[in-house]
Formats: structure tokens, C-alpha cells, sequence
């Protein structure tokens, strides 16, 4: 570039959207942008295929993770099989497990379902055992007031200090979405994390939810990302494939960077077109 800096000791800027970086009293050098690292959700992503078949379809696609929403349907150790075929990291489960008999998923925070929520944890982490997911993420479900809290940051504490080796994760869901759901804001997220105070227990950040919640998923980002160690990405209103709806995800991509975030950054959205491999172009964004 021929610009030298006098003034400040380091200075980072962009320039036609590149970054670069020009410390004291030397030329400015090109330093090529970040990116973060994208996983598949293949509960969402790759459905026109039969589930065995969307591991293979996402390494294809260039993904090197992904994540299972509720794998509790299959053999571990088939999903184990088709992680290792395949190259690819599994990085995030949820819990606890369904209830098949027509519960709604997720009672974290629903008072009075400690023991089932303890055994149930039990289960999950068998599986992780085969499966290895870095992450679990522990549902709420549907509850409010104060009990309810109570509930899910005793529950929450239960669970971090069985499994010490094992990373969970809290997700506010919006209440479009998800009415009566107790997680349903991120000040209260912070508030949840901040009385469980455990190490191994951090936030889930979702673009989609954050949007539908706060109006804005950039200053969701901005503000909470600190305690951020996982993020989806999905367009509002319809969840569809970013690049729709009104979040800038380049913009959102680089401030990701600029915070220096290295967790994975999971598409967790509904494609808008049948075939998943034609809504990838925000991966290049």
C-alpha cells in the first residue's frame, strides 16, 4: 500500500471489503479475511434425503461438522459410522430426549421433573459417549415464573457438574415460534447462565430467533457475544437459507470475526427449494 502510520500503534481497516493491518512505523500488509466455520444441521439440511445419506451429502458440499438435533431414533453407532465415512465432526445434540408418547420436547425448566430429568441426562450422555458431539444443548421447554427457574438453573447445575467433560449449551427460542417456551429471551439467558455460574455452560446464539426476539440479529450478536459458544444461522421471518429476510449476514459473518469467535457457526434453517446443495450460496458470503 506505501501508507505509513505515525499516529496509532496498530490499525485494522477494510478496504472494497478485505481486511488489513498496519502496525507502527511499517507498510500496511494484506491480511486475508476470516471466516467462520460452518456446520450442517442435517435435522433441517439435506431432508430430501434419507438420513444415513445426508452425512455424505454435506461432506460433498464442503462441510466438515454437523449437527443432529435428536439422534435418539437410530443406533449410535450407525450415526457413529457415517461421521467417520464421511470426515466429519459431530458438534451439537439436544436434550433431553423427546418424550414419543406426545410430550413437547424439552422440561429443564418445568417444575417437579428433576428425577426424569436426571435420568433422562443419563441417556444422552450415553449416546454422546459413541457419538463424541462437542456439544449438548439442554431444552428448557415450556414453563415460566420463578419455579421454573429455579428448575432449570438447579437442573442445569446437575447436569454440568455430573458430566464436568462434556460442553452444554442454553438457546433462547422466540415465542412465535416456540409460544409458552421458558428460554424465550437472551437478557434472560444471561441471566440463567449467570446464576448456574459453571464453566462447562455457555450460550447458543441463533440468528433467526435472535431476529424474531429482538428485532435485530447483528445487535443480539453485538451485545451477548461474549457468552456466545455456539451459533445457528437461519433467515427470519420463515427460517429459511441466509441471504433472505433483513439480517446482513456478510456484515454478521465479519463481526463474527472481528470478535474473534472460533466456535462453529451451524446452518439450522428450512431451505426454500427442495434440493438443500442450491441454497448454499451464503457460504461464500
Amino acid at each position: 500500500m506505501g501508507v505509513i502510520w505515525s499516529i496509532f500503534d496498530r490499525l485494522s481497516f477494510s478496504v472494497s471489503s478485505q481486511r488489513f493491518t498496519c502496525p507502527l512505523g511499517s507498510h500496511c500488509h494484506y491480511r486475508r479475511p476470516l471466516m467462520p466455520r460452518f456446520a450442517a444441521n442435517l435435522s433441517l439440511l439435506f431432508n430430501e434425503l434419507p438420513y444415513l445419506d445426508r452425512f455424505q451429502a454435506a461432506a460433498d458440499a464442503g462441510f466438515t461438522a454437523v449437527e443432529v438435533l435428536f439422534p435418539y431414533d437410530i443406533a449410535a453407532t450407525e450415526t457413529r459410522r457415517a461421521l467417520l465415512a464421511n470426515g466429519l465432526e459431530l458438534v451439537l445434540i439436544n436434550a433431553p430426549l423427546p418424550n414419543y408418547t406426545g410430550g413437547t420436547p424439552g422440561y429443564a425448566a418445568v417444575p417437579g421433573g428433576k428425577a426424569r430429568f436426571q435420568s433422562d441426562i443419563r441417556r444422552v450422555l450415553r449416546y454422546a459417549d459413541v457419538l463424541r458431539p462437542g456439544l449438548i444443548h439442554i431444552m428448557s421447554g415450556y414453563a415460566d415464573g420463578a419455579a421454573a427457574m429455579d428448575s432449570f438453573v438447579r437442573n442445569l447445575q446437575w447436569a454440568a457438574d455430573f458430566a464436568p467433560q462434556q460442553v452444554f449449551t442454553i438457546e433462547p427460542l422466540n415465542p412465535i415460534s416456540q409460544p409458552g417456551y421458558f428460554l424465550n429471551d437472551y437478557d434472560l439467558a444471561a441471566e440463567v447462565l449467570s446464576r448456574v455460574d459453571r464453566p462447562n455452560v455457555g450460550l447458543q446464539y441463533d440468528s433467526f430467533h435472535a431476529h424474531m426476539i429482538h428485532g435485530d440479529a447483528l445487535a443480539v450478536w453485538a451485545r451477548f457475544h461474549p457468552k456466545v459458544i455456539h451459533a445457528q444461522i437461519g433467515a427470519a421471518p420463515d427460517r429459511s437459507e441466509p441471504g433472505r429476510g433483513p439480517t446482513d449476514f456478510a456484515t454478521l459473518f465479519a463481526a463474527m470475526d472481528d470478535a474473534g469467535y472460533t466456535g462453529w457457526v451451524s446452518a439450522e434453517y428450512t431451505p426454500s427449494i427442495t434440493r438443500t446443495a442450491a441454497t448454499l450460496a451464503w457460504m461464500q458470503l
